[in-house]
């Protein structure tokens, strides 16, 4: 697939705030998140992309080349009924990230935590573009989608990124991982969401289809969506 450039009309205050661990705030100065969502809305360069790929449900194996066998019980059990996988990256790049640090080093914590978390909030919202796409691709096809599930998510083990992102061919955006496995840039996600027929999309709950916080173990996450 080409490589898409998001589109981000506006940065999210309210998303802002709850990755900021500050939803239950109530006092907390309007004035600062507007000018931090302001930042991260200059700052943000998003850009995606994403591979369709077969699954083989009984093997629990995306049919890459190479093939890209799955570990962990969350993840087997998210594509249980898919016959087709969208694997897909995104990144805001560098410029918001470096804006953060400079922050940091210059004693303007709050400003740097808000930055930061605005960028948290642009990198889901080009996230959840790219997955609107893979849903109407999938829909022209008959095939419902799962919510995306990221590495990280549940017990699927951070270390398969550098596998995630040679199958994506992720150098085409500047996304790439560190020995440990760590995306770089910072502010970058990779997932898979599967595509599965119709009838078997409907025998899934409708909190497993929609929310990927479903999937999380941390139950006192801050940013924890209802």
């Amino acid at each position: 697939m080409p490589v898409y450039n998001a589109t981000l009309t506006h940065i999210d205050i309210k998303e802002t705030k709850r990755y900021a661990g500050l939803i239950k705030a109530a006092d907390f100065p309007d004035k600062l998140l507007i000018q931090a969502c302001t930042e991260a809305h200059i700052l943000a360069d998003p850009k995606g992309l994403w591979e369709m790929y077969t699954y083989d449900a009984d093997t629990a194996t995306i049919l890459s080349n190479p093939p890209l066998s799955l570990k962990g019980e969350k993840i087997i059990k998210h594509l249980e009924h898919c016959t087709e996988v969208a694997v897909l990256g995104i990144t805001i790049g560098e410029g918001l990230e470096k804006a953060v640090s400079d922050l940091f080093s210059q004693g303007e914590y709050t400003r740097g935590l808000l930055l930061d978390a605005g960028g948290t909030t642009a990198v889901e919202a080009a996230a959840d573009q790219i997955s609107a796409l893979i849903a109407r691709h999938a829909a022209k096809q008959g095939l419902d989608t799962t919510f995306r599930f990221s590495p990280g998510y549940g017990d699927w083990d951070i270390r398969v990124q550098p596998d995630i992102l040679a199958i994506l061919h992720a150098q085409r955006i500047g996304l790439t991982v560190t020995d440990t496995c760590m995306l770089v840039p910072r502010k970058s996600v990779t997932a898979v969401i599967g595509l599965t027929p119709h009838q078997k999309a409907l025998a899934l709950p409708s909190l497993e289809r929609n929310n990927s916080c479903a999937a999380c173990t941390q139950l006192n996450c801050q940013s924890r969506k209802e």
